[in-house]
């Protein structure tokens, strides 16, 4: 058996990899889990019970979470095997955007996940003619709950039609529509098949395969949003490939989580792997005395590590009485984690694989189902993201854009045929919106973001992600957004790291305050940010070098609409956010 529509993976890994913790969710203290048979019949009984409910082929169902959990993927595998369309929805977006993505996409039944989207929901639901329906997985008073859809299938007399409706499913069939968040305007629905998101998993496969060699036990914990194709493309992957699956609680809770769970793998984003690092270092200089030495000579040995060269006797030694405590800190059994969203900083991934936690660094959109490139154990370069997928054809234009043609490639932009022929070529190639090259050996480079590379008055271009990749490196710096189009030199807005310079402050005796705004009003952490940045403009061309900073009294987040889920700025809204401190960086208030 093959998959070719997205429910088949759940039936594959009936036959060839069945579980007793297929799907595991955390709820009041206890991992509970989910069996592949138990989500089989729970996934037919939610297929009955929409079907009785009057769900047609075709239909659209938003399901909306704050945390990954067993119920959202037993709603998927209900959903997409009777022909109906599966809308995931970023649960931290305004009302407004719930109302415009329902209204597009004629969401006809929403499942959230707690009380407090069932709420939002409610607010939406007389605004949009075609919901007729909000059900909840928490158990909130008055409320639908989802328990209601698998009474309703309980009985198995129709599932006989469930099985015929499937075996009518074409692998060119609609499978999802995702909204994205997008930086600028309303978001767009990207339209992804069977067929699109099913081959993204059968060619990543075999990286996978590399990575669970010789491994008796399998499991991932999941944490990024689960409405993103990232973390879902990789479910299925994993699904098919005999992991189980832990959902951690929440993003705060994956440091605890992964102890618990002790993972081979794991999805992160290049900011959680700087939060981990920038904790250990902290724990590594509080330890004092020669523990701290010991500690800063080992991390000296792999700041510039190269994974094709064999180890030092040094590097065996620090990896023996350094690097394995960094191990049993995320649970001692990780294989690999697997990066994607933003630019990983080059010496944060040299200094990870040193310590013996390989980083496979990959690159990809929503429109593209995502992966498009990806490094792995047996052909990796620090600093690309990796060589492109077999099953994909890309084109560096002559402005540079990064172009991809292949079956992983989105239909385009639901009801918007204007932006659709926008967002491709005349032969075809979908436009990344991202500049790169592809080297010599076949690894694709990433540059920037076409779109936010910017020209100063002075006519000299800058790509500032490269610029604000490089700042991160700096304990102080949180968030960074590099601004300058059309003024007469690069500047740049920052968010602190609050508690860090907190830290700072009181080991010299410096008083800062202890609020965000009385922390970034501090004329001494200022100075020394500029340090840092004075540093990194030693490596700049002058016309691209840092001139004056300001720093932001709050903290950039998903919630207050910053930062897209995946956290990458919100360039347009960060600017409006602290304009005044824009106007002061040209010394215009």
């Amino acid at each position: 058996m093959t998959a070719t529509r997205l429910f088949d993976f759940a039936h594959l890994a009936a036959n060839k990899h069945p579980k007793d913790d297929l799907l595991v969710t955390k709820q009041n203290g206890i991992w509970n889990k989910t069996s592949t048979k138990e989500f089989l019949n729970k996934g037919n009984k939610i297929s009955r019970g929409l079907l009785r409910l009057g769900i047609n082929p075709g239909d659209k169902i938003a399901l909306i979470s704050t945390n990954n959990r067993t119920e959202w993927y037993i709603m998927d595998l209900g959903i997409s095997q009777i022909g109906a369309i599966n809308v995931p929805v970023y649960p931290t977006i305004s009302v407004d955007d719930y109302i415009y993505i329902f209204n597009n996409a004629e969401i006809k039944y929403c499942f959230v996940s707690d009380n407090d989207l069932y709420d939002k929901l409610v607010q939406v639901k007389p605004n949009v003619e075609t919901l007729k329906g909000i059900f909840t997985f928490d158990e909130i008073s008055g409320a639908p709950n989802w328990q209601e859809i698998l009474d309703l299938g309980e009985d198995d007399d129709n599932q006989q039609e469930v099985e015929d409706i499937a075996k009518t499913i074409n692998p060119e069939d609609l499978a999802t529509l995702i909204y994205t968040s997008g930086t600028t305007g309303r978001p767009k629905g990207v339209m992804l098949t069977h067929k699109n998101i099913v081959s993204n998993v059968n060619a990543c496969a075999p990286i996978i395969t590399d990575v669970t060699k010789g491994l008796d036990e399998l499991k991932s914990l999941s944490f990024l949003p689960i409405c993103h194709i990232f973390e879902r493309m990789l479910y299925y992957l994993y699904v098919s490939n005999g992991f189980s699956i832990y959902f951690a609680e929440s993003i705060e809770k994956v440091g605890e989580n992964v102890k618990e769970v002790k993972p081979q793998i794991m999805t992160v984003v290049p900011r959680l792997i700087e939060k981990v690092y920038d904790k250990i270092v902290d724990k590594g200089a509080e330890a004092g005395g020669l523990k701290s030495k010991i500690f800063f000579w080992a991390l000296s040995l792999v700041e510039n590590y190269d994974p094709k060269k064999p180890k030092s006797l040094k590097h065996i030694i620090a990896d023996k009485i350094v690097f394995k405590k960094w191990r049993e800190g995320l649970g001692g059994n990780i294989s690999a984690l697997v990066s994607g969203s933003a630019a990983l900083s080059q010496r944060l991934n040299r200094i990870f694989q040193g310590a013996g936690i390989p980083i496979l660094e990959g690159y990809g959109l929503t429109e593209t189902s995502p992966v498009i490139s990806v490094n792995s154990f047996k052909e990796m370069k620090i600093g690309t993201v990796g060589h492109v997928l077999s099953n994909l054809d890309v084109k560096i234009q002559e402005d540079g854009e990064i172009t991809v043609k292949g079956p992983s490639i989105t239909q385009g932009y639901y009801k918007d045929d204007e932006k659709t022929r926008e967002a491709f070529t005349e032969d075809g190639y979908f436009k990344t919106g991202d500049i790169g090259h592809i080297d010599s050996e076949g690894f694709l480079h990433i540059t920037d973001r076409k779109k936010e590379m910017f020209k100063t008055s002075g006519g000299k271009y800058v790509a500032p992600q490269v610029i604000e990749n490089l700042a991160k490196a700096s304990k102080f710096i949180e968030q960074i957004m590099v601004v300058g189009d059309g003024e007469k030199m690069p500047c740049a807005l920052i968010q602190p790291d609050f508690a860090f310079a907190q830290l700072w402050a009181h080991r010299k005796h410096i008083k800062i305050g202890t609020t965000p705004e009385e922390i970034a009003n501090s004329p001494e952490l200022k100075a020394r940010i500029e340090k840092d940045i004075a540093y990194l403009n030693n490596t700049l061309g002058k016309w691209e070098q840092i001139k004056k900073i300001e720093l932001t009294p709050r903290v950039w987040t998903i919630e207050e609409g910053l930062l897209t889920p995946t956290m990458k700025l919100k360039r347009k809204v960060v600017k409006e956010a602290f304009f005044n401190l824009y106007e002061k960086l040209y010394d215009r208030n």
